[in-house]
């Protein structure tokens, strides 16, 4: 069984068990959320999708940490006028362990 959620303005598909890296959640480690906005959910044969969202599915998972991605540098270069900017940028994430997919 697998669902597709949303959570900070991408989409993500998941397994019971899965780790995955979201946008950062404002809540402590170890903590219980539910992600409600589920695009769809699929078992061994049977597909459910909504529009856009699924009412009666939710999706259980546990917060295991926060922590920041790779550093990503960025460079401007302006050939033959003496430019050159350049500056790095690291986003932060909230990793989360799924718990558990629930479908009516």
């Amino acid at each position: 069984m697998y669902a597709v959620v949303v959570s900070g303005g991408k989409q993500y598909r998941i397994a019971e068990g899965d780790t995955i890296k979201v946008e950062k959640i404002t809540a402590e480690e170890g903590t219980s959320i539910e992600l409600d906005k589920v695009l769809m959910i699929s078992d061994a044969d049977n597909i459910s999708v909504g529009a856009p969202y699924l009412d009666d599915c939710k999706v259980t998972a546990t917060i295991a940490s926060h922590g920041r991605h790779k550093k990503i540098k960025i460079v401007k270069f302006r050939r033959r006028k003496h430019s050159r900017t350049q500056m790095g940028h690291r986003q932060w994430y909230t990793e989360l362990k799924i718990t558990g997919i629930a479908a009516s």
